[in-house]
């Protein structure tokens, strides 16, 4: 090493405590903690009900209305899943979805036998005065034709549907649109065409850039859970093109890949966005983008990082919702923050939540250098140094806290990086917090209970001789107690585990070549960690 320093490395993906958290999710995929009840007496369902298209295809969808016959406002969702893949009875029990068991569920999830995968109950939402429409998309379940996911094309069939329930009997003419993952994707571009009686939209953690967001963040290629996910899709619905088959073929985000982005600008209705810092391998950054860019004067955000599903189940969200709803549906005026900021200071434990007007909220940025002997520093590095960082082993930098801090926002890397032989390279970057000398886990997508603070990642082609990149983190909120410590790797190579019982499973990231790559650093390349700090007053 230059100036006979060593560098400080470490393998991040092996962490203590690794078979007690391989027991406890295998215990919640034996037994999850999902709750399933009979939907009351008090819904009329009507099932198959036909949605004509403007082309003439019929699309499908179950509808869940009040007994009373009175005309109430009726809440949207549309998805590839199947409306009719629900809960079902056996026996004593109820066979869930399988994805209850896959993916760890963090806390208890209370659903209806008539709730669809990660759609709204009509069990709790019809006596609170709303019809729930599910809706198979073009293409899936029970509907005609051949669709065509994140599309123009699908965007023109939710406005039909939209316009077609608020010219029914028994909808009052207010529509809204609710759920999660997928169910929340299928909201935005449907908005941008602004259909007339689409009064609220609540996409409950959903990516907005399928290239940036999901299959290629930061250029680098999801082999994962996007195979996963595309493949269940081509055997479970007929869909043109193979997203799959596209997302291998298109490895530069081009215009193809532009076309599946919704105009976030053009959305004018009011919103309430979930963006959760818990779902960095997915949505996360999606949602945040979502409300920060949307044209909407109404719109607020819900933030979280408990699990997805026993989040969007629980009863502060559906509070939440209901009232955002009340307001824009029902004339019923409530208080919602702008941001409903939520601070956590381990996985289980929340600090704080409180109310912000934007987001991100006002602070002040901490520049921690990359220094030699594996720190963080608020001052340049004197001289040169060099560390090495591969997919073996992962360059580590550390800076403690003298004094409480809340680190909020979306931090930045810059580095400068060379390899001895010229080509791409996949750059994993991720903070974490340890406290009193062990890792401090927070909670992950898919379930993964045991995730870093947050993350970044990009591709790139390097040379020689260093050259500088930039690495964006996932929007995070954590708090730091005086004495904890920030630690910072820089890796080739997912800096969580890949066995499915202790790792980020289904999430895999395709790493670069196996050769390691340097980090250089003297007072003409300073590389810097810029650390969104809130100001405390």
């Amino acid at each position: 090493m230059e100036d006979g320093v060593e560098p400080v490395t470490d393998r991040p993906w092996r962490r203590s405590d690794a078979f007690a958290y391989a027991r406890h999710r295998i215990a919640r995929a034996v037994r999850p903690p999902v709750v399933v009840t009979p939907i009351g007496t008090d819904v009329r369902i009507r099932r198959d009900v036909e949605v004509p298209m403007r082309d003439g295809t019929l699309l499908r969808a179950n509808l869940y209305l009040p007994m009373t016959g009175v005309a109430v406002p009726s809440i949207l969702c549309a998805h590839p899943y199947g409306k009719d893949a629900l809960p079902r009875r056996a026996g004593r029990r109820y066979r869930i979805n399988p994805q209850f068991r896959i993916l760890r569920q963090t806390a208890a999830v209370h659903i209806s036998d008539e709730t669809s995968w990660e759609a709204p109950d009509p069990a709790w939402w019809v006596p609170r005065g709303y019809a729930v429409v599910n809706l198979d998309v073009r293409g899936a379940g029970r509907s005609d034709g051949v669709g065509s996911l994140m599309s123009d094309a699908e965007a023109e069939d939710v406005y039909d549907a939209i316009e077609w329930i608020a010219a029914q009997g028994w909808c009052d003419g207010g529509v809204a649109m609710l759920g999660v993952s997928y169910l929340a994707i299928s909201q935005y571009k449907a908005a941008a065409l602004r259909p007339p009686h689409l009064r609220a939209i609540v996409p409950w953690e959903g990516f907005t850039d399928a290239y940036r967001d999901f299959f290629y963040p930061g250029g680098v290629r999801e082999i994962g859970f996007s195979r996963l996910w595309t493949t269940l899709v081509r055997r479970s619905a007929r869909m043109s093109p193979d997203l799959g088959r596209e997302a291998s073929g298109r490895p530069d985000d081009d215009a193809w890949w532009r076309s599946l982005a919704p105009d976030l600008g053009r959305i004018e209705t009011p919103m309430l966005v979930c963006g959760s810092f818990s779902d960095h391998n997915l949505h996360s950054r999606g949602s945040f983008r979502a409300f920060v860019l949307a044209g909407s004067t109404h719109r607020h955000l819900f933030t979280h990082r408990a699990g997805k599903w026993a989040a969007f189940y629980g009863d502060e969200a559906k509070a939440t919702q209901l009232a955002f709803l009340d307001t824009h549906l029902r004339g019923v005026a409530s208080a919602l923050p702008r941001v409903r900021l939520e601070v956590r200071e381990r996985g289980d434990l929340i600090h704080a939540v409180r109310a912000e007007e934007h987001w991100p909220p006002a602070t002040r940025p901490l520049l921690l250098h990359l220094s030699d002997g594996g720190r963080l520093s608020t001052s340049p590095a004197p001289g040169r140094f060099v560390s090495v960082a591969g997919r073996r082993r992962a360059a580590r930098f550390s800076w403690v806290f003298q004094g409480d801090a809340e680190v909020t926002g979306e931090a930045r890397l810059r580095l400068w990086v060379s390899a001895a032989v010229a080509g791409p390279v996949s750059i994993f970057v991720g903070l974490s917090k340890w406290s009193g000398g062990r890792f401090v886990p927070f909670e992950g997508s898919y379930g993964f209970g045991r995730d870093l603070v947050t993350t970044g990642l990009r591709r790139l082609d390097v040379r020689t001789t260093p050259t500088e990149v930039e690495i964006d983190f996932a929007p995070s909120a954590t708090f730091f107690r005086a004495g904890d410590e920030l630690r910072m790797h820089v890796a080739g190579r997912q800096l969580s585990p890949r066995n499915p019982l202790t790792g980020a499973f289904p999430a895999l990231y395709r790493s670069g070549g196996r050769a390691a790559f340097a980090l250089h650093s003297d007072p003409t390349r300073p590389q810097v960690l810029h650390l969104p700090v809130v100001e405390r007053g």
